[in-house]
C-alpha cells in the first residue's frame, strides 16, 4: 500500500504520540513525505523533548518549516483537545492507559483515560469537523476479565456509536483498528526480559506454561493502521490476521541457556488472547488479510450492509468461530521469532 494514500495533503494528529507506535507511525510519514503535517499531542513535556532529540527528523525549530509539531495536553481535558483538533484531518488515537496490573489497583485514572478520554476525542473531532478517527484498540478489550479491558471495550463502543452521534449535517467517521502484542514496544514482555538477562538474572519468568500470545511488529501495526484508513467508512473493528507464539518458545529464543521460572498468572491476565469472540463473529466479515466486525446496525439490515460495504466483498465467518491465540491456524516459528527480534533491534 502507498502511504501517501491515506494521507496525502492532510493535518495528521497522533494521541500518545510519543509512545512506541506514534513514534513508528511520525517517522514513518515523514519519511515517505505523506502527508501535510503531523502533530504529536501528549501529556508529557519530557517525553516530547526526548523524542524531539532522538531523531533529527523530530526536531522542530520556532519558525522553522519542518512537518512536526508537538501539543502538550491531556484526553481528559476536552477544550485542549479542541484547541489541538484545530485544523486537523485526521487523528489517530493511540493514548492510553495500559498497564494491566496498575488498572487493578487505579480503576479510576484508566476510566478517566480511556472512557471519557475517548468521549472527548468523539467530541472533540465532531466539533472541529476532523475527517476520520482512528482508534487503537486491544485483544483485552474482548470479553474482558480485567478494568483494563473493560475500559477498552467501552472505548471501542463509544468509537462505533459516534457515528451516529455525528448526524447528518457532519462528516466525521470513527472506526478501531484491534490487534494484539507488539514486538519491542515500551513496556512489553520482551524489553522486561531483555533487561533482566543484561543484569544477568538466573532464570526467565513466566505466568503459564501454556500461555499463548499473537504478535505483530511495529512496523505491521502501522501497515494496517493507514491501510485501514483508507477502507474506513465508520463504525467497523479491523481485526488482522497475525501469527500466534508460546510464550515459552518465545523465552527459548531469547535465551536458550536459561532455565524459567514459573511465576503465575497476573491479576486481571488471561491464558489465551482473544480478539473475535463468538458473539462478535455472527456479524464480521473475513477478507484475505483481516476481519472486519460490522456494527450491528448495519448487519441487521441489507440494504444499509450493501451501502456500508460499498463493495468490500468479505465472507461470512462459520458458526462458532472465535479467533484466538490458542486456536490460531498461523504460528511463529523459532526461526520467524528470531527474525521478529532482529527487526525489532534495526
Amino acid at each position: 500500500m502507498a502511504t501517501n494514500l491515506a494521507f496525502a495533503g492532510k493535518t495528521v494528529l497522533i494521541t500518545g504520540g510519543t509512545g512506541s507506535f506514534g513514534r513508528t507511525l511520525a517517522r514513518r510519514l515523514l519519511k515517505e513525505d505523506a502527508c501535510k503535517k503531523i502533530i504529536i499531542f501528549s501529556r508529557d513535556e519530557w517525553k516530547q523533548w526526548e523524542m524531539e532529540q532522538s531523531d533529527p527528523i523530530f526536531y522542530h525549530r520556532a519558525g522553522d518549516v519542518s512537518k512536526i509539531r508537538y501539543f502538550l495536553g491531556d484526553v481528559r481535558d476536552l477544550n485542549r483537545l479542541i484547541r489541538a483538533f484545530n485544523d486537523v484531518d485526521v487523528v489517530v488515537h493511540a493514548a492510553a492507559l495500559k498497564q494491566v496490573p496498575a488498572a487493578e489497583y487505579n480503576p479510576t485514572e484508566f476510566i478517566k483515560t480511556n472512557v471519557i478520554g475517548a468521549m472527548n476525542i468523539i467530541d472533540a473531532a465532531i466539533n472541529c469537523g476532523v475527517q476520520k478517527v482512528i482508534a487503537l484498540s486491544t485483544d483485552k478489550a474482548v470479553n474482558p476479565v480485567n478494568l483494563y479491558g473493560a475500559t477498552k471495550l467501552c472505548s471501542d463502543k463509544l468509537f462505533s456509536a459516534g457515528n451516529v452521534y455525528v448526524g447528518s449535517k457532519r462528516d466525521t467517521k470513527f472506526s478501531v483498528v484491534r490487534y494484539g502484542n507488539v514486538f519491542g514496544s515500551r513496556g512489553s514482555l520482551i524489553p522486561f526480559w531483555q533487561k533482566l538477562i543484561a543484569e544477568n538474572a538466573p532464570a526467565l519468568p513466566i505466568t503459564d506454561l501454556r500461555m499463548t500470545r499473537f504478535w505483530i511488529t511495529l512496523d505491521q501495526a502501522v501497515d494496517f493502521v493507514l491501510n485501514c484508513s483508507i477502507l474506513m467508512q465508520g463504525g467497523e473493528i479491523f481485526v488482522p490476521k497475525i501469527p500466534s507464539m508460546k510464550i515459552v518458545d518465545l523465552a527459548n529464543v531469547i535465551a536458550p541457556n536459561l532455565p524459567h521460572k514459573v511465576v503465575g498468572i497476573r491479576p486481571g491476565e488471561k491464558l489465551h488472547e482473544l480478539m473475535i469472540g463468538q458473539e462478535d463473529a455472527r456479524h464480521s466479515l473475513e477478507f484475505d488479510k483481516y476481519y472486519m466486525i460490522v456494527p450491528e446496525v448495519f448487519s441487521q439490515d441489507p440494504k444499509r450492509l450493501k451501502e456500508f460495504l460499498a463493495g468490500r466483498k468479505g465472507n461470512p465467518l462459520p458458526e462458532n468461530f472465535a479467533y484466538t491465540s490458542d486456536t490460531n491456524t498461523q504460528w511463529l516459528t523459532p526461526t520467524e521469532l528470531s527474525g521478529f527480534l532482529a527487526d525489532t533491534h534495526k
